[in-house]
């Protein structure tokens, strides 16, 4: 079965060496600065597959008040979960997610969350989006692996935060899933399901450092852009280490050029607009994740032909770009929620 055919079916075989596999929804609001984020994962540490468990995480951003829902439930795997390796279809304790249809409820007593219940159903999409060039989705490295099952994808449907009751229609988004033996030492990411005045547009980057022992590799930072019925994937290896991705404080700016295209962009976002989480790790100790949906992304698009420029584009997305930072620095203000 090919690689499309397997986008949403799970990876998890019981490994030895631990494994973490996350199936991930998103969505903005039309026009406000509103979005959610539900993901349902299972996490097994290194040489303890009986130990492993199901965790539902899910959070509301709300620009306007700045006020942010969290909540994160945490059950055993073993009897409460499934994640089919061969279809698309899981379980985290009663939450469940399958084609076209989510729902899930966190009460007010699981691990200090607050309350939080959706029931939401996606329609559209695009074929899947592979940030990595396909072949390494088999390969060993990277431990790993991100793609996009189904890019700008349509939510409808409620979800309740707290007693507040948030109608979710014509939410436009994308639903993911990653996995592997341990996280990327650190990451900076980034996505946009539609820019302003150009819904049918698709951002997905991120720059990422791996570390061997002492040694820590050159930033690589894959892009693909789609846009105007074109695929732009600047994500070979070679490529990744020729494109440019930097972060100062909560700014991403990232740079990408072959012989046919040059993409140059940054995402934003204010410290206000995060939520921290913290993340463990398959062979022990744990990461921190800045988490927004909520941030702006300015992007130049530059088309070229045998050394000739042939047109320029701007395009931009107003508090609707998700923006994610992976890191071990605890010096970031953000107030880990989760």
């Amino acid at each position: 079965m090919d690689l499309e055919a397997r986008a949403n079916h799970a990876r998890y075989a019981g490994q030895q060496e631990g494994f973490y596999e996350s199936y991930f929804q998103r969505a903005n609001h039309p026009t406000r600065p509103l979005a959610f984020w539900v993901r349902y994962t299972l996490f097994s540490p290194a040489k303890h597959p009986e130990a492993a468990r199901g965790e539902l995480w899910a959070i509301v951003f709300d620009g306007e008040s700045g006020v942010h829902h969290v909540a994160k439930q945490e059950v055993p795997f073993a009897g409460r979960c499934t994640f089919a390796r061969d279809s698309f279809s899981v379980r985290v304790g009663d939450a469940l997610l399958a084609p076209g249809e989510m729902t899930g409820e966190i009460g007010a007593g699981d691990a200090g969350s607050e309350p939080m219940a959706w029931a939401l159903s996606w329609e559209g999409g695009e074929r899947p989006l592979f940030l990595l060039p396909p072949a390494l989705y088999a390969a060993r490295l990277p431990r790993a692996k991100s793609l996009v099952s189904v890019p700008l994808c349509t939510y409808r449907g409620v979800l309740r935060a707290g007693s507040r009751e948030i109608p979710v229609d014509g939410w436009l988004g994308s639903q993911n899933h990653n996995w592997g033996t341990r996280h990327t030492d650190r990451y900076t990411w980034a996505q946009v399901a539609g820019f302003d005045g150009a819904p049918g547009t698709f951002l997905e980057v991120a720059t990422a450092r791996l570390r061997f022992g002492p040694v820590w590799t050159p930033p690589m930072t894959p892009l693909v852009l789609r846009h105007a019925g074109e695929e732009i994937a600047l994500r070979s290896v070679r490529q990744s280490l020729r494109n440019a991705g930097s972060v100062q404080g909560f700014s991403f700016h990232v740079e990408a050029e072959d012989a046919r295209a040059a993409v140059e962009g940054s995402i934003e976002a204010e410290g206000g607009d995060f939520v921290g989480l913290r993340y463990d790790n398959p062979p022990g100790g744990d990461k921190d994740c800045l988490n927004t949906k909520i941030a702006s992304c300015t992007l130049t698009l530059r088309r070229k032909r045998g050394g000739r420029l042939l047109g320029v584009e701007t395009l931009r997305a107003t508090r609707r770009a998700a923006f994610e930072i992976l890191t071990e620095d605890r010096t970031h203000g953000v107030p880990i929620r989760a």
